[in-house]
């Protein structure tokens, strides 16, 4: 079967291996969507934190079951073979055999001290046919593997707003509009907030307000961003924060950029909450007395756990979140080897889709 391998930063390499062999509470699967990610960029450029050469990568997966045991052990969400399936790309504490660490007794498989990611700390998808714990596929009915295969992206901006516990007519800046940041955008208007997208791209705010619905939208490359969050107007009426001037109460990086991450603690209101989506290979770094005189709440989200991914597939299912827009590039699994590098330079680039 045909298998794709990042050997080294920049070099990819297309090989005939065999076919994977499946365990008890494991399942065959056969690819039929990969989504790219910009961990998947990253790691070609050689700028991933915790990234060990040659993996194959591939952690946004749709997936057809081909084999899978029937017995409910083995087998907890009853899959059958033929289903459609996204992929929960974490293994855990009790995939590794491991005894049950702080954060999984505690239900942040999230964040467990054992965690591998599939296509990062262990070979995930891009190849013809793999095997997955049974556990860690969601099916559904009606979703395509376009869908599917963005699932676990959207998954990352709900636990992010779970994360912040966002309140109706909140208003919510999301700094970053890449996927990622979309994905927090589509979790935070389905929550009733009044959103806000910023980014230095008129290209990705233009995404963000003709696909997302966005109408308040800054570019802190044409002015001073926090007079621009405190003057956002709509329509000649008043803006996300009401007319009053007031900044955001939650605001959310999904850039990984140092820069803006530490800029957000000038941005956010009075007690509100900073959730960083994003992350970067280095040190954090704030005004202690800004931080303490606004009473700021900071916040990590790290991946997402199972009931975003039940939630996730559900609300697109009833037309709450619509991902059409998103797919703007395609390429075939076999392609990648020469075309991978040029995705990020691809104009209009917001979400590539390998096909099998």
């Amino acid at each position: 079967m045909l298998t794709i391998t990042l050997d080294e930063p920049g070099t990819f390499s297309a090989a005939t291996t065999e076919e994977p062999t499946r365990k008890p509470g494991e399942a065959l699967v056969r690819l039929h969507r990969l989504g790219v990610c910009g961990t998947d960029l990253h790691a070609f450029t050689g700028k991933q934190p915790f990234f060990d050469y040659p993996r194959i990568l591939g952690h946004e997966l749709g997936v057809e079951v081909l084999e899978i045991d029937d017995d409910a052990a083995n087998n907890p969400r009853a899959v059958a073979v033929g289903d459609r399936c996204c992929i929960a790309p974490l293994l855990t504490c009790a995939h590794a055999g491991k005894p049950l660490c702080v954060a999984c007794r505690r239900g942040k498989t999230n964040c467990c001290e054992h965690i591998a990611v599939l296509g990062v700390h262990t070979d995930g998808g891009m190849r013809e046919r793999f095997v997955v714990p049974a556990a860690n596929l969601y099916a559904s009915e009606t979703l395509s593997y376009d869908q599917l295969a963005l699932v676990e992206t959207l998954c990352i901006g709900g636990h992010a707003v779970d994360r912040a516990e966002i309140e109706k007519d909140e208003f919510a800046l999301v700094i970053g509009a890449g996927p990622i940041g979309l994905t927090a955008v589509q979790f935070l208007q389905a929550a009733g907030a009044k959103v806000a997208v910023m980014d230095l791209s008129d290209e990705r705010l233009g995404f963000c307000r003709d696909a997302a619905g966005v109408k308040h939208l800054v570019n802190p490359g044409k002015g001073d961003a926090t007079e621009q969050l405190r003057g956002l107007k709509s329509d000649g009426a008043s803006g996300p924060n009401g007319g009053s001037g007031d900044l955001p109460t939650a605001i959310f990086d999904a850039t990984g950029h140092p820069g803006s991450m530490m800029g957000t603690f000038d941005l956010i209101a009075p007690g509100g909450r900073i959730v960083f989506i994003g992350l970067f290979p280095g040190e954090v770094t704030f005004n202690d007395p800004n931080f303490h005189k606004r009473e700021c709440t900071l916040l990590a989200s790290r991946n997402s756990k199972p009931s975003n991914f039940e939630k996730t597939i559900a609300m697109i299912e009833a037309g709450q979140i619509d991902t059409t827009p998103w797919i703007t590039h395609r390429l075939p699994l076999a392609g990648v080897p020469d075309q991978f590098a040029g995705l990020a330079k691809q104009p209009g680039l917001i979400k590539a889709m390998i096909e099998a």
